[in-house]
């Protein structure tokens, strides 16, 4: 299954079921006296039997079931996975033009980023003008949002142009952590301020990069959050760590300051991977891989990386 639209087998565990369903059928199978669901795959010569299926999780709208997750009972081998969803070549890839930029002209580099990772925008209402004063390139950033509502993001969020606000101090809360544990600030009076990340205990720290360097670093963040196809790890060595980026472009960036962890980015032609490291911890790091298509993420099988949810 690699069309976005279509129900069926998304990884070895999961099922993805795409509606709408009408309430009567769904609550048949997902209500509060749920039936046993047994799931099938329709084959070029028959069907193929994947076992028992599990409610993971939903989203109604108006009484319909839009899509649901349903845990497969006995995860899928490799070779039935391929069996189910044949891998496929990719016919288009974003390409890496805007990684030329960073270091030179980072609008440019920001805006053929997204352009490139993100769809043609949609047709979208009339722009809304910021509701304070901004930085140039906070007010591109929005820009780009225009018709991309992912941009902002998924994971963490950069504040909508119409509910910025400054605070006491003439500050500018922009963005916040998606469980509220620490916002980022700037001063709108500079052209490229430092950002303030501050946690919600108050204490505060600058991050690395300004805010040209720190909306890249966010975009690539969020673009990993957002792909449609991703692997997580849990704790990998080092040297393992060392040998998935070996063959990756790094974005020539600071590392972004976390409370916890340092973030470093690394890209091929449709892939970001983001590279977490604790500072106390120089032996372990964290992986977090986005891709536009499965079949990127096939390599990432012989490295002996155990991940924690994987796509590919």
């Amino acid at each position: 299954m690699d069309d976005l639209a279509t129900s069926g087998v998304w990884n070895s565990e999961t099922f993805r079921l795409l509606g709408p369903v009408p309430r009567a059928i769904a609550y048949r199978s997902l209500g509060p006296e749920v039936q046993l669901i047994h799931l099938f795959v329709r084959l070029e010569h028959g069907v193929l039997y994947l076992g028992e299926g599990h409610h993971m999780g939903s989203r109604w709208t108006d009484g319909e079931l839009e899509d649901c997750d349903l845990w497969i009972d006995q995860p899928l081998s490799v070779e039935v996975l391929d069996r189910v969803r044949p891998p496929s070549t990719p016919t288009a890839l974003p390409r890496l033009e805007w990684l030329e930029h960073v270091n030179g002209d980072r609008a440019t580099a920001l805006r053929l980023f997204v352009e490139g990772w993100h769809p043609a925008p949609a047709p979208a209402a009339e722009s809304v003008a910021p509701s304070v004063p901004v930085p140039v390139a906070l007010a591109e950033f929005y820009r780009l949002a225009e018709g991309r509502p992912q941009v902002l993001g998924v994971q963490n969020f950069i504040c909508s142009a119409a509910e910025l606000r400054t605070d006491d101090e003439g500050l500018l809360p922009f963005g916040y952590e998606n469980q509220g544990g620490f916002e980022w600030f700037l001063d709108p009076s500079e052209d490229d301020p430092i950002v303030w990340t501050v946690e919600c205990n108050g204490e505060r720290q600058a991050e690395r990069e300004r805010l040209s360097g720190f909306l890249i670093q966010f975009s690539l963040f969020e673009a990993v959050m957002s792909a449609p196809y991703k692997a997580w790890s849990d704790p990998v060595p080092e040297p393992i760590a060392d040998e998935l980026t070996r063959g990756l472009r790094r974005v020539p960036l600071k590392t972004w300051m976390w409370p916890l962890y340092q973030m470093s980015f690394y890209v091929a032609p449709g892939l970001v991977v983001a590279e977490g490291r604790n500072e106390d911890d120089d032996e372990e790091c964290y992986v977090s891989v986005g891709a536009v298509h499965r079949s990127l993420l096939r390599p990432l099988t012989d490295l002996g990386i155990q991940w924690r949810h994987f796509e590919g």
